[in-house]
């Protein structure tokens, strides 16, 4: 891959996951206007911003294995499309239950872009550049979220909250062009290869649970069942075998390196494929 399009798909990458990270914490500055416009209360505002935590959490790992399976390129696109979609739609919300509904799959598209937006700079570059990359990468995720505040509180005052959603649409249009011009798509893992759907959903309700009590814990107490329960349960639910397989489920599982077979200290552990051999 030549330098121009190692670069475009290097600020594909950061581009996608930069409006991941600047609309979830930007809404946490827009969220008393969400309530004079929508209603809900303290609870609508609360499931505002947890419904994208919620499902973003539980998903991620689920995410990566897709990627690993059907080719970074691939999920990536369909992560930052649907953010992108569902962001529009959170821009016309009517009621604040449509909102909520729409927040949560942004989250699950979320899960889908941000790990793959990691597999495809290990796709892109070499082991003596990888560093780098990842680095600028991650940078831009840590400005996004700092920057996704003071946004968000311009937006609000200047025009509208329902404006840090709709922002999102030109740049998630832009994500894709990008994507179709640099990013390269890959072939299939193996020809056998296929999902672990089992292993998938065990892993999607055993990370639910504790996130959904982390979520709930300030407000009910450790004490609470709306605490240990979740937790316990998704812990229970994450050491269970699934069903469809013999070993460790594979969604469940990391390894080191790239999608190219190369190994480099640089790259963070990924979540291996949901397949069976």
């Amino acid at each position: 891959m030549g330098d121009r399009r190692k670069r475009l798909a290097l600020v594909a990458a950061i581009m996608g996951s930069f409006v991941a990270g600047l609309d979830a914490t930007a809404i946490n500055v827009v969220l008393p206007a969400i309530r004079v416009d929508l209603g809900g209360g303290l609870a609508g505002q609360q499931w505002v911003s947890n419904a994208y935590l919620l499902t973003l959490g539980s998903l991620i790992l689920v995410g990566g294995s897709l990627g690993d399976v059907f080719g970074e390129r691939r999920v990536f696109s369909i992560g930052v499309a649907g953010f992108g979609l569902v962001s529009g739609l959170c821009a016309i919300a009517p009621t604040i239950e449509l909102l909520i509904a729409g927040r949560a799959l942004q989250g699950a598209f979320g899960a889908l872009l941000t790990p793959s937006a990691l597999a495809v700079i290990i796709a892109a570059f070499p082991p003596a550049e990888r560093g780098a990359a990842i680095g600028a990468w991650t940078a831009w995720a840590g400005i996004a979220t700092v920057i996704g505040p003071l946004a968000g509180g311009y937006l609000v005052d200047a025009v509208s909250w329902r404006l840090i959603f709709a922002i999102n649409v030109p740049f998630v249009a832009l994500t894709l062009l990008l994507i179709s011009l640099a990013v390269p798509a890959r072939e299939r893992g193996a020809a056998h290869a296929h999902v672990d759907w089992p292993g998938a959903g065990l892993t999607f309700l055993g990370l639910a649970g504790p996130v959904l009590a982390l979520i709930r814990q300030p407000v009910v107490g450790w004490s609470s069942p709306e605490v240990w329960g979740p937790g316990l349960g998704g812990l229970a639910l994450l050491g269970a075998p699934s069903s469809s397989t013999s070993g460790t489920p594979p969604s469940r599982c990391c390894r080191w390196g790239s999608s190219g077979g190369a190994t480099s200290p640089s790259a963070t552990c990924r979540p291996s494929p949901c397949t069976q051999g």
